[in-house]
């Protein structure tokens, strides 16, 4: 299967969406028919939702939406990790076929060490106890954290999600890149190949200045360990779909064709237990 590991709907309010900004052009719904066409144009069989605002009620939607449009393939909600009501809402929830994994916007946590509070690693345990993987969603210098976070969860599914966002807009490699290495080391973490557009010079990037980024996850990851993802509908701030697609297909084309497979689909339908509907 080609798989698109990370993409994203949402039916547009300021209220609901406070971090889509006044000047940014995707202050609007987008919704599967939008993506149908794109992933079809790319030959992709199905794509994973993931999470755009913390509420359980967008996680229903979206698990709503799984039903009803069999290319999204999985779902990977928000639940309240940190909350007293976590159990229930996984009891709830996570009998849906489709609900894979969750994710908590921890970048725009203002304490670098969210991810150590012993109620969120208390969260993290009962993700273990009901089989689903957590998208580690930061910045690089929240890198550390997460190192600690995957020491403390061995047996724990985790995929880092957007390269930890570098800076590739200014070429800045240190210490992002000493410290992902490091991160690579455990095994129990994956890296999607995906957010980088935004990351760059919006609407004047150059493919070459994804190049060291991409060299650099390839030999900590290896391809086994790499989702491509498009973060569709965000990339469009930067770039349409099918340039986000063909920069990532043009880099790892040098690899075997089982290893692009790997990465385009078959490492995410492993990781989140994903089948064709």
């Amino acid at each position: 299967m080609k798989i698109d590991s990370h993409q994203h709907f949402w039916k547009y309010t300021p209220v609901d969406y406070p971090w889509i900004q006044d000047h940014w052009s995707i202050r609007q719904s987008y919704l599967p028919v939008d993506l149908a066409p794109l992933l079809q144009a790319s030959g992709m069989d199905g794509c994973v939702a993931v999470q755009a605002r913390q509420s359980i009620a967008e996680t229903e939607w979206l698990l709503e939406l799984a039903e009803s449009h069999p290319m999204i393939l999985g779902v990977v909600g928000w639940v309240d990790l940190c909350g007293s009501g976590l159990r229930s809402q996984l009891e709830k929830l996570a009998d849906h076929p489709k609900l894979v994994g969750v994710r908590h916007v921890v970048q725009d946590e203002p304490d670098d060490d969210f991810m150590l509070r012993p109620d969120f690693q208390a969260g993290i345990h009962a993700l273990q106890e009901f089989g689903l993987t957590y998208d580690i969603l930061i910045y690089p210098k929240q890198l550390p954290a997460a190192q600690k976070l995957l020491a403390s969860f061995p047996n724990q599914p985790f995929v880092l999600d957007h390269l930890a966002k570098p800076s590739i807009a200014k070429g800045l490699l240190e210490p992002w890149r000493t410290q992902v290495k490091e991160l690579s080391k455990y095994e129990n973490v994956q890296c999607k190949v995906s957010g980088m557009v935004t990351e760059a010079v919006w609407k004047n990037w150059k493919v070459e200045d994804f190049r060291p980024f991409l060299e650099i996850v390839l030999d900590a990851f290896g391809s086994e360990r790499l989702l491509f993802g498009s973060d569709w509908p965000v990339a469009l701030l930067s770039a349409e779909y099918q340039e986000v697609y063909g920069l990532a297909f043009d880099f790892f084309s040098q690899l075997s064709q089982v290893e692009l497979n790997g990465v385009f689909g078959e490492n995410a339908a492993s990781f989140y237990g994903l089948s064709a509907s």
